[in-house]
């Protein structure tokens, strides 16, 4: 008997990555953040996370970057106009 020829099930790649890559889609940036991709452009256009880097017909983010502006965010019950460098985000 032939072996009958099934079409490959998606497999998830970043579960087999044994590293983070340093540049993310607008997607995995925004599940990295913990928002949804909306939320993430969003984000983008008021500053609050960084503009993406251009590889050729790629958009992607970088990582170190999002951390960055991810830990410039204020924190529950600080009030933001009395944390350190709020200005720069008005």
């Amino acid at each position: 008997m032939g072996r009958v020829k099934t079409s490959p099930t998606p497999r998830d790649t970043s579960a087999e990555l044994a590293f983070l890559p340093l540049g993310l889609s607008r997607v995995e940036a925004a599940h990295y953040v913990g928002v949804s991709p909306a939320m993430y452009d969003e984000m983008v256009r008021d500053g609050r996370m960084p503009q993406p880097k251009v590889v050729n017909t790629r958009i992607l983010w970088d990582r170190r970057k999002i951390e960055a502006f991810f830990a410039a965010l204020p924190e529950r019950g600080i009030n933001p106009a009395e944390q350190d460098g709020w200005e720069d985000w008005q």
